[in-house]
């Protein structure tokens, strides 16, 4: 298996200040702790504030962020980016092939539709071992990722408007 890429890869630029939308699917507690805690532990350390909202599953995560998006822009409050946090575990259905697929096409159109930055973090994964080692922010820290990626598209989004 390849591993991650977690090099400075020449990211500038400051995102303190920053309001990222944190989406969590609650199906799995225990994995969702983990991906929050990585998620978490990016974000606080680039002084970045969030929000989190806790869905029952992988499936809710995409309408839960239209729903935070049009609040938040009703307010006149928008968020500079969204990290989508759950796991998928494969099992006897193909259950598993509708939620890891249309919960990924979900967030890619809510991304390109809003030109917003999204960070997924939806585990599709074949184990609850698998499940765990891509959670545990000490093995490969999938939330911390997923955060990671929607901070380094809020820059790429920032760089560009500014040009």
């Amino acid at each position: 298996m390849a591993e991650p890429r977690r090099a400075d890869r020449g990211e500038e630029g400051d995102v303190a200040g920053s309001r990222i939308l944190v989406v969590e699917a609650r199906f799995y507690d225990d994995i969702a702790d983990a991906l929050l805690a990585g998620a978490r532990r990016v974000l606080e350390a680039e002084g970045v504030a969030f929000d989190r909202v806790s869905v029952p599953g992988s499936l809710e995560i995409p309408a839960a962020i239209a729903m935070a998006l049009e609040a938040a822009e009703g307010q006149q409050r928008p968020y500079d980016g969204v990290v989508a946090l759950g796991c998928v575990i494969r099992g006897d259905t193909i259950h598993f092939d509708i939620v890891a697929i249309q919960s990924a096409r979900a967030l890619m159109d809510i991304a390109v539709a809003r030109s917003l930055p999204v960070g997924n973090g939806i585990l599709t994964v074949d184990t609850e071992a698998q499940a765990w080692a891509r959670a545990r922010v000490e093995e490969a820290d999938k939330g911390g990722d997923a955060a990671r990626a929607a901070l380094a598209m809020v820059r790429i989004k920032r760089r560009l408007a500014s040009r």
